[in-house]
Protein backbone atom coordinates (compact mmCIF):
# COMPACT_ATOMS: atom_id res chain seq x y z
CA UNK A 1 0.00 0.00 0.00
CA UNK A 2 0.75 3.24 -0.96
CA UNK A 3 2.23 5.74 1.94
CA UNK A 4 0.45 8.95 2.60
CA UNK A 5 1.68 12.05 1.05
CA UNK A 6 2.23 15.50 3.11
CA UNK A 7 2.77 18.61 1.16
CA UNK A 8 5.10 21.24 2.43
CA UNK A 9 3.60 24.90 1.38
CA UNK A 10 4.90 28.81 1.79
CA UNK A 11 6.56 31.36 0.47
CA UNK A 12 10.40 31.27 -0.04
CA UNK A 13 12.89 30.79 2.95
CA UNK A 14 10.78 30.11 5.88
CA UNK A 15 12.43 27.14 6.47
CA UNK A 16 10.81 24.52 4.27
CA UNK A 17 13.87 22.21 3.30
CA UNK A 18 14.93 22.37 7.06
CA UNK A 19 11.51 20.89 8.10
CA UNK A 20 12.14 18.33 4.55
CA UNK A 21 15.74 17.44 5.92
CA UNK A 22 14.47 17.35 9.64
CA UNK A 23 11.39 15.09 9.01
CA UNK A 24 13.30 12.37 6.61
CA UNK A 25 16.51 12.59 8.95
CA UNK A 26 18.83 13.25 6.02
CA UNK A 27 20.20 16.51 4.60
CA UNK A 28 18.30 15.52 1.24
CA UNK A 29 17.54 18.88 0.13
CA UNK A 30 19.74 21.73 -0.75
CA UNK A 31 19.55 24.88 2.38
CA UNK A 32 20.66 28.31 2.07
CA UNK A 33 20.09 31.75 3.78
CA UNK A 34 18.63 33.12 0.31
CA UNK A 35 15.47 32.71 -1.18
CA UNK A 36 14.41 30.92 -3.67
CA UNK A 37 16.67 27.53 -3.53
CA UNK A 38 14.27 24.56 -3.86
CA UNK A 39 13.08 24.78 -7.56
CA UNK A 40 11.31 21.55 -8.75
CA UNK A 41 9.50 19.18 -6.52
CA UNK A 42 11.67 17.08 -3.86
CA UNK A 43 10.06 13.99 -2.35
CA UNK A 44 11.43 11.65 0.64
CA UNK A 45 9.82 9.13 3.09
CA UNK A 46 9.27 10.78 6.48
CA UNK A 47 9.22 9.30 9.83
CA UNK A 48 7.46 11.34 12.42
CA UNK A 49 7.48 9.58 16.17
CA UNK A 50 7.09 6.30 14.09
CA UNK A 51 3.88 7.96 12.03
CA UNK A 52 5.11 6.80 8.25
CA UNK A 53 4.25 9.49 5.77
CA UNK A 54 5.69 10.84 1.66
CA UNK A 55 6.59 14.56 2.35
CA UNK A 56 7.29 16.98 -0.98
CA UNK A 57 9.41 19.97 -0.25
CA UNK A 58 8.14 22.22 -2.70
CA UNK A 59 9.31 25.89 -4.44
CA UNK A 60 8.19 29.06 -2.29
CA UNK A 61 5.06 30.25 -3.68
CA UNK A 62 5.61 33.24 -5.61
CA UNK A 63 2.57 35.42 -7.12
CA UNK A 64 4.07 35.35 -10.87
CA UNK A 65 2.87 35.38 -14.47
CA UNK A 66 3.32 31.43 -15.47
CA UNK A 67 5.39 32.11 -18.10
CA UNK A 68 8.38 32.95 -15.89
CA UNK A 69 10.40 31.02 -14.06
CA UNK A 70 8.54 31.60 -10.38
CA UNK A 71 5.23 31.04 -11.89
CA UNK A 72 6.38 27.47 -13.47
CA UNK A 73 7.82 26.77 -10.11
CA UNK A 74 4.53 27.65 -8.67
CA UNK A 75 2.69 25.23 -11.00
CA UNK A 76 4.51 22.85 -9.52
CA UNK A 77 3.91 23.25 -5.95
CA UNK A 78 -0.02 23.36 -6.79
CA UNK A 79 0.36 20.03 -8.42
CA UNK A 80 1.92 18.86 -5.19
CA UNK A 81 -0.68 20.01 -3.15
CA UNK A 82 -3.43 18.43 -5.28
CA UNK A 83 -1.86 15.02 -4.63
CA UNK A 84 -1.67 15.50 -0.83
CA UNK A 85 -3.27 14.00 1.58
CA UNK A 86 -2.61 17.16 3.61
CA UNK A 87 -0.46 20.34 3.08
CA UNK A 88 1.85 21.83 5.77
CA UNK A 89 1.57 25.39 5.17
CA UNK A 90 4.66 27.06 6.74
CA UNK A 91 5.20 30.77 8.05
CA UNK A 92 8.06 32.62 9.48
CA UNK A 93 6.56 33.00 13.06
CA UNK A 94 9.68 35.62 13.74
CA UNK A 95 8.52 37.70 10.40
CA UNK A 96 4.88 36.84 11.05
CA UNK A 97 1.75 36.87 8.42
CA UNK A 98 2.73 38.97 5.38
CA UNK A 99 0.56 39.87 2.33
CA UNK A 100 1.98 36.52 0.39
CA UNK A 101 1.30 34.45 3.34
CA UNK A 102 -2.37 35.48 3.31
CA UNK A 103 -2.40 35.31 -0.60
CA UNK A 104 -1.33 31.42 0.10
CA UNK A 105 -3.88 30.84 2.49
CA UNK A 106 -6.18 32.06 0.06
CA UNK A 107 -5.29 29.99 -2.59
CA UNK A 108 -5.18 26.88 -0.46
CA UNK A 109 -9.00 27.42 1.05
CA UNK A 110 -9.81 27.25 -2.60
CA UNK A 111 -8.17 23.32 -2.46
CA UNK A 112 -9.94 20.40 -1.10
CA UNK A 113 -6.51 19.56 0.76
CA UNK A 114 -6.61 19.97 4.43
CA UNK A 115 -3.75 21.99 5.54
CA UNK A 116 -2.06 22.45 8.87
CA UNK A 117 -0.37 25.91 9.54
CA UNK A 118 3.49 25.10 10.75
CA UNK A 119 4.74 28.63 12.57
CA UNK A 120 8.39 27.91 12.31
CA UNK A 121 11.36 29.75 13.63
CA UNK A 122 8.97 29.86 17.05
CA UNK A 123 11.75 29.13 19.46
CA UNK A 124 12.59 32.22 22.11
CA UNK A 125 10.06 34.79 23.15
CA UNK A 126 11.04 36.47 18.81
CA UNK A 127 8.54 34.20 17.76
CA UNK A 128 5.04 34.59 20.09
CA UNK A 129 3.61 37.38 18.21
CA UNK A 130 4.01 35.65 14.70
CA UNK A 131 2.32 32.43 15.97
CA UNK A 132 -0.64 34.52 17.39
CA UNK A 133 -0.66 36.44 14.16
CA UNK A 134 -1.38 32.76 11.95
CA UNK A 135 -4.45 32.17 13.74
CA UNK A 136 -5.82 34.77 11.24
CA UNK A 137 -4.60 32.42 8.08
CA UNK A 138 -8.15 30.32 8.89
CA UNK A 139 -6.78 27.20 9.50
CA UNK A 140 -7.11 26.38 13.21
CA UNK A 141 -4.25 26.99 15.96
CA UNK A 142 -0.72 26.88 14.41
CA UNK A 143 2.31 24.69 15.68
CA UNK A 144 4.47 26.33 17.16
CA UNK A 145 7.56 24.79 15.89
CA UNK A 146 11.55 24.93 14.93
CA UNK A 147 12.79 23.14 12.45
CA UNK A 148 16.29 23.84 12.75
CA UNK A 149 16.39 22.77 16.88
CA UNK A 150 13.70 20.24 16.48
CA UNK A 151 11.33 21.55 18.85
CA UNK A 152 7.51 21.22 18.25
CA UNK A 153 7.85 17.46 17.05
CA UNK A 154 4.91 15.82 19.33
CA UNK A 155 2.27 18.59 18.31
CA UNK A 156 3.19 18.07 14.62
CA UNK A 157 2.70 14.38 15.18
CA UNK A 158 -1.12 15.06 16.81
CA UNK A 159 -1.67 17.47 13.80
CA UNK A 160 -1.09 15.25 11.12
CA UNK A 161 -2.44 11.78 12.35
CA UNK A 162 -5.91 12.17 12.14
CA UNK A 163 -5.47 12.94 8.37
CA UNK A 164 -3.00 10.71 7.54
CA UNK A 165 -3.78 7.68 9.61
CA UNK A 166 -3.99 4.67 7.73
CA UNK A 167 -4.54 1.23 8.31
CA UNK A 168 -1.95 -1.78 7.58
CA UNK A 169 0.54 0.49 6.06
CA UNK A 170 3.54 -1.81 5.28
CA UNK A 171 6.62 -0.27 3.97
CA UNK A 172 9.31 -2.86 2.89
CA UNK A 173 13.20 -2.22 2.69
CA UNK A 174 14.29 -2.19 -1.34
CA UNK A 175 15.88 -5.73 -2.00
CA UNK A 176 18.58 -3.86 -4.97
CA UNK A 177 19.07 -7.37 -6.15
CA UNK A 178 15.55 -8.96 -5.97
CA UNK A 179 13.86 -9.53 -9.32
CA UNK A 180 11.85 -6.01 -10.05
CA UNK A 181 13.55 -3.75 -8.08
CA UNK A 182 13.55 -0.71 -9.26
CA UNK A 183 16.42 0.63 -11.88
CA UNK A 184 18.57 3.27 -10.08
CA UNK A 185 18.63 5.89 -13.10
CA UNK A 186 20.34 9.45 -13.16
CA UNK A 187 20.64 11.85 -15.82
CA UNK A 188 23.69 13.70 -15.63
CA UNK A 189 26.16 16.52 -17.57
CA UNK A 190 26.53 20.29 -18.06
CA UNK A 191 24.52 22.79 -17.51
CA UNK A 192 21.22 23.53 -20.42
CA UNK A 193 21.59 19.79 -21.58
CA UNK A 194 18.41 18.79 -21.67
CA UNK A 195 18.09 16.78 -18.66
CA UNK A 196 15.05 17.63 -16.44
CA UNK A 197 13.37 17.72 -20.84
CA UNK A 198 14.62 14.21 -20.92
CA UNK A 199 12.89 13.37 -17.76
CA UNK A 200 10.30 15.10 -18.28
CA UNK A 201 9.35 13.31 -21.96
CA UNK A 202 9.53 9.87 -19.83
CA UNK A 203 7.52 10.53 -17.49
CA UNK A 204 5.11 12.14 -19.98
CA UNK A 205 4.36 15.36 -17.69
CA UNK A 206 5.67 18.78 -16.74
CA UNK A 207 7.32 17.21 -13.56
CA UNK A 208 10.55 19.07 -14.10
CA UNK A 209 10.88 22.81 -14.33
CA UNK A 210 12.32 23.36 -17.63
CA UNK A 211 13.47 26.45 -19.63
CA UNK A 212 16.20 28.43 -21.58
CA UNK A 213 17.81 29.70 -18.31
CA UNK A 214 20.92 27.61 -17.51
CA UNK A 215 21.48 25.77 -14.35
CA UNK A 216 17.61 25.84 -13.32
CA UNK A 217 17.89 22.51 -11.59
CA UNK A 218 19.46 22.56 -8.12
CA UNK A 219 18.15 19.94 -6.38
CA UNK A 220 18.89 16.28 -7.26
CA UNK A 221 15.08 15.48 -7.60
CA UNK A 222 14.10 11.45 -7.52
CA UNK A 223 11.06 10.32 -8.76
CA UNK A 224 9.66 6.88 -9.10
CA UNK A 225 8.15 5.85 -12.61
CA UNK A 226 7.67 2.16 -14.79
CA UNK A 227 8.96 1.94 -17.74
CA UNK A 228 6.64 0.31 -20.55
CA UNK A 229 9.14 -2.12 -21.91
CA UNK A 230 8.00 -5.01 -24.77
CA UNK A 231 7.72 -7.42 -22.29
CA UNK A 232 5.83 -5.36 -19.53
CA UNK A 233 6.09 -2.22 -17.04
CA UNK A 234 9.50 -2.16 -15.10
CA UNK A 235 10.04 -0.23 -12.14
CA UNK A 236 12.64 2.71 -12.49
CA UNK A 237 13.53 5.50 -10.31
CA UNK A 238 14.74 8.39 -12.36
CA UNK A 239 17.22 11.08 -10.81
CA UNK A 240 17.05 14.02 -12.78
CA UNK A 241 20.16 16.18 -11.28
CA UNK A 242 21.94 19.90 -11.29
CA UNK A 243 24.34 20.78 -14.13
CA UNK A 244 27.92 20.23 -13.07
CA UNK A 245 30.30 23.27 -14.72
CA UNK A 246 33.94 23.80 -14.96
CA UNK A 247 35.01 23.59 -11.43
CA UNK A 248 37.01 27.25 -11.75
CA UNK A 249 33.35 28.53 -12.93
CA UNK A 250 31.72 26.48 -9.80
CA UNK A 251 32.37 29.88 -7.14
CA UNK A 252 28.94 30.58 -5.57
CA UNK A 253 28.14 28.56 -1.92
CA UNK A 254 24.43 27.59 -3.89
CA UNK A 255 26.45 25.98 -6.60
CA UNK A 256 28.74 24.18 -4.55
CA UNK A 257 26.14 22.66 -2.70
CA UNK A 258 24.32 21.83 -5.65
CA UNK A 259 27.24 19.76 -7.23
CA UNK A 260 28.00 17.74 -4.28
CA UNK A 261 24.40 16.65 -4.45
CA UNK A 262 24.81 15.63 -7.95
CA UNK A 263 27.33 13.83 -7.02
CA UNK A 264 25.92 11.79 -4.13
CA UNK A 265 23.43 10.75 -6.63
CA UNK A 266 26.30 9.41 -9.00
CA UNK A 267 26.71 7.62 -6.08
CA UNK A 268 23.61 6.34 -5.23
CA UNK A 269 22.67 5.42 -8.96
CA UNK A 270 22.95 1.85 -11.17
CA UNK A 271 22.99 3.46 -14.13
CA UNK A 272 24.10 6.74 -14.92
CA UNK A 273 23.58 8.66 -18.19
CA UNK A 274 25.84 11.25 -19.41
CA UNK A 275 23.70 13.80 -21.47
CA UNK A 276 25.90 15.42 -24.23
CA UNK A 277 23.84 18.38 -26.27
CA UNK A 278 24.49 18.00 -30.18
CA UNK A 279 25.10 21.77 -30.77
CA UNK A 280 27.90 22.19 -28.78
CA UNK A 281 29.41 18.91 -29.05
CA UNK A 282 31.57 17.19 -26.31
CA UNK A 283 33.75 18.90 -24.23
CA UNK A 284 36.41 18.40 -21.40
CA UNK A 285 33.69 18.71 -18.82
CA UNK A 286 32.16 16.13 -20.24
CA UNK A 287 35.22 13.21 -20.39
CA UNK A 288 35.77 14.73 -16.30
CA UNK A 289 32.16 13.35 -15.52
CA UNK A 290 32.37 10.22 -17.24
CA UNK A 291 35.65 9.82 -15.71
CA UNK A 292 34.02 10.68 -12.14
CA UNK A 293 30.99 7.96 -12.78
CA UNK A 294 33.33 4.81 -13.63
CA UNK A 295 35.78 5.66 -10.72
CA UNK A 296 32.50 5.33 -8.37
CA UNK A 297 31.99 2.05 -10.12
CA UNK A 298 28.99 3.13 -11.79
CA UNK A 299 27.33 1.60 -15.08
CA UNK A 300 27.89 4.50 -17.91
CA UNK A 301 25.64 5.02 -20.94
CA UNK A 302 26.44 8.38 -23.05
CA UNK A 303 23.17 10.26 -24.68
CA UNK A 304 23.74 12.75 -27.51
CA UNK A 305 20.75 15.00 -26.80
CA UNK A 306 19.10 17.38 -29.62
CA UNK A 307 20.05 15.41 -32.51
CA UNK A 308 16.96 16.27 -34.23
CA UNK A 309 18.72 19.45 -34.87
CA UNK A 310 22.07 18.25 -35.44
CA UNK A 311 24.30 19.64 -38.21
CA UNK A 312 26.92 17.35 -39.52
CA UNK A 313 25.55 14.22 -37.70
CA UNK A 314 27.53 11.53 -39.04
CA UNK A 315 30.65 13.58 -38.51
CA UNK A 316 29.75 14.41 -35.32
CA UNK A 317 28.53 10.92 -34.14
CA UNK A 318 32.28 9.85 -35.04
CA UNK A 319 34.04 12.56 -33.79
CA UNK A 320 32.20 11.93 -30.43
CA UNK A 321 32.67 8.64 -30.61
CA UNK A 322 36.51 8.84 -31.12
CA UNK A 323 37.44 11.36 -28.67
CA UNK A 324 35.59 9.11 -25.88
CA UNK A 325 37.82 6.14 -27.04
CA UNK A 326 40.98 8.10 -26.77
CA UNK A 327 39.59 10.37 -23.62
CA UNK A 328 37.97 7.06 -21.74
CA UNK A 329 40.22 4.30 -22.92
CA UNK A 330 39.83 2.51 -19.12
CA UNK A 331 36.07 1.71 -20.44
CA UNK A 332 36.42 0.61 -24.33
CA UNK A 333 32.71 0.13 -25.50
CA UNK A 334 30.46 2.40 -23.39
CA UNK A 335 27.01 2.69 -25.36
CA UNK A 336 26.72 5.53 -27.20
CA UNK A 337 23.17 6.46 -28.40
CA UNK A 338 21.25 9.74 -30.00
CA UNK A 339 17.79 10.86 -28.88
CA UNK A 340 15.90 13.81 -28.81
CA UNK A 341 14.20 14.83 -25.71
CA UNK A 342 12.31 17.39 -26.99
CA UNK A 343 10.57 14.58 -29.43
CA UNK A 344 10.99 11.47 -27.47
CA UNK A 345 12.99 10.03 -30.09
CA UNK A 346 15.44 7.29 -29.21
CA UNK A 347 14.47 6.94 -25.37
CA UNK A 348 12.90 3.76 -25.31
CA UNK A 349 16.35 2.53 -26.55
CA UNK A 350 17.97 4.24 -24.18
CA UNK A 351 15.70 2.90 -21.29
CA UNK A 352 16.50 -0.38 -22.87
CA UNK A 353 20.16 -0.39 -22.68
CA UNK A 354 20.16 1.03 -19.33
CA UNK A 355 18.33 -2.20 -17.99
CA UNK A 356 20.86 -4.17 -20.39
CA UNK A 357 23.66 -2.39 -18.85
CA UNK A 358 22.63 -2.73 -15.24
CA UNK A 359 21.70 -6.65 -16.16
CA UNK A 360 25.96 -6.76 -16.72
CA UNK A 361 26.90 -4.71 -14.36
CA UNK A 362 24.67 -6.94 -11.42
CA UNK A 363 25.86 -10.23 -13.06
CA UNK A 364 27.67 -13.10 -11.10
CA UNK A 365 30.05 -15.62 -12.54
CA UNK A 366 30.40 -19.19 -10.79
CA UNK A 367 34.02 -20.02 -9.41
CA UNK A 368 34.32 -22.87 -11.81
CA UNK A 369 33.11 -20.73 -14.47
CA UNK A 370 35.93 -17.74 -13.69
CA UNK A 371 38.49 -20.43 -13.57
CA UNK A 372 37.65 -22.32 -16.62
CA UNK A 373 38.29 -19.13 -18.49
CA UNK A 374 41.34 -18.30 -16.59
CA UNK A 375 43.33 -21.62 -17.57
CA UNK A 376 42.21 -20.84 -21.37
CA UNK A 377 43.71 -17.22 -21.01
CA UNK A 378 46.62 -18.38 -19.28
CA UNK A 379 47.28 -20.78 -22.06
CA UNK A 380 46.46 -18.45 -24.60
CA UNK A 381 48.84 -15.70 -23.08
CA UNK A 382 51.61 -17.15 -20.14
CA UNK A 383 52.07 -14.44 -17.45
CA UNK A 384 55.28 -12.62 -18.19
CA UNK A 385 58.80 -13.19 -16.25
CA UNK A 386 60.16 -9.96 -14.84
CA UNK A 387 63.85 -9.80 -14.12
CA UNK A 388 63.48 -13.96 -14.40
CA UNK A 389 60.84 -14.13 -11.29
CA UNK A 390 58.38 -16.68 -12.25
CA UNK A 391 54.75 -15.56 -11.62
CA UNK A 392 52.29 -18.18 -10.48
CA UNK A 393 48.85 -16.97 -11.23
CA UNK A 394 46.29 -19.78 -9.52
CA UNK A 395 42.78 -18.83 -9.49
CA UNK A 396 40.31 -16.40 -9.16
CA UNK A 397 36.85 -15.32 -7.58
CA UNK A 398 34.10 -12.97 -7.64
CA UNK A 399 34.17 -10.97 -4.55
CA UNK A 400 31.01 -8.52 -5.41
CA UNK A 401 29.05 -7.59 -8.15
CA UNK A 402 27.93 -4.04 -8.60
CA UNK A 403 30.28 -3.47 -9.95
CA UNK A 404 31.69 -7.08 -10.89
CA UNK A 405 34.86 -7.12 -9.08
CA UNK A 406 37.54 -9.97 -8.73
CA UNK A 407 40.77 -11.41 -6.74
CA UNK A 408 43.22 -13.33 -8.72
CA UNK A 409 45.07 -15.41 -6.06
CA UNK A 410 48.75 -16.59 -6.56
CA UNK A 411 52.55 -16.30 -6.14
CA UNK A 412 53.66 -12.90 -6.78
CA UNK A 413 50.85 -12.09 -9.02
CA UNK A 414 51.61 -8.48 -7.73
CA UNK A 415 54.15 -8.19 -10.11
CA UNK A 416 52.00 -8.63 -12.77
CA UNK A 417 52.67 -5.63 -15.27
CA UNK A 418 49.69 -3.43 -16.19
CA UNK A 419 49.81 -5.07 -19.78
CA UNK A 420 48.82 -8.05 -18.32
CA UNK A 421 46.40 -7.22 -15.80
CA UNK A 422 44.89 -5.25 -19.02
CA UNK A 423 44.61 -8.28 -20.80
CA UNK A 424 42.97 -10.31 -17.92
CA UNK A 425 40.02 -7.77 -17.79
CA UNK A 426 39.34 -6.97 -21.12
CA UNK A 427 39.39 -11.19 -22.00
CA UNK A 428 36.98 -11.44 -18.77
CA UNK A 429 34.85 -8.62 -20.31
CA UNK A 430 34.33 -10.17 -23.90
CA UNK A 431 34.42 -13.99 -22.08
CA UNK A 432 31.24 -13.12 -19.85
CA UNK A 433 29.61 -10.15 -22.04
CA UNK A 434 30.60 -7.29 -19.44
CA UNK A 435 30.25 -4.81 -22.02
CA UNK A 436 31.82 -1.27 -20.83
CA UNK A 437 30.40 -1.64 -17.02
CA UNK A 438 33.45 -0.79 -14.45
CA UNK A 439 35.19 -4.37 -14.04
CA UNK A 440 37.56 -4.47 -10.39
CA UNK A 441 40.44 -6.52 -10.47
CA UNK A 442 42.85 -6.83 -7.87
CA UNK A 443 45.56 -9.01 -7.31
CA UNK A 444 46.76 -11.40 -3.91
CA UNK A 445 50.08 -12.56 -3.14
CA UNK A 446 50.04 -14.79 -0.06
CA UNK A 447 53.65 -13.40 2.28
CA UNK A 448 55.43 -16.30 2.50
CA UNK A 449 58.26 -15.95 5.01
CA UNK A 450 60.56 -19.22 3.46
CA UNK A 451 60.08 -17.24 -0.27
CA UNK A 452 63.22 -15.07 -0.96
CA UNK A 453 62.50 -14.58 -4.30
CA UNK A 454 64.99 -18.01 -5.86
CA UNK A 455 62.59 -19.67 -7.96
Amino acid sequence: MSLPIVAIIGRPNVGKSTLFNRLVGKRLALVDDQPGVTRDRREGDANLLGLEFRIIDTAGFEDEDAQTLPGRMRIQTQAAVNEADVALFVVDSRAGVTPLDEEIGRWLRSSDTPVVVLANKAEGKAGETGVIEAMALGFGDPIPFSAEHGEGMADLFSALLPHIEREEIEVEEEDPDAPGAPLKFAVVGRPNAGKSTLVNKLLGEDRMITGPEAGITRDSISVDWEWESPEGPLPVRLIDTAGLRKKARVEEKLEKLSVADTLRSIDFAEVVVLLLDATRGLEVQDLKIADRVLQEGRALIIAVNKWDVAENASSLFNGIKGALEEGLSQAKGIPVLTVSAATGKGLDVLMKVAFETREAWSRRISTGQLNRWFERAIEANPPPAPGGKRIKPRYVTQIKSRPPSFVLFGTRVDLLPTSYQRYLVNSLRREFDFGAVPVRFTMRAPKNPFDHDKN
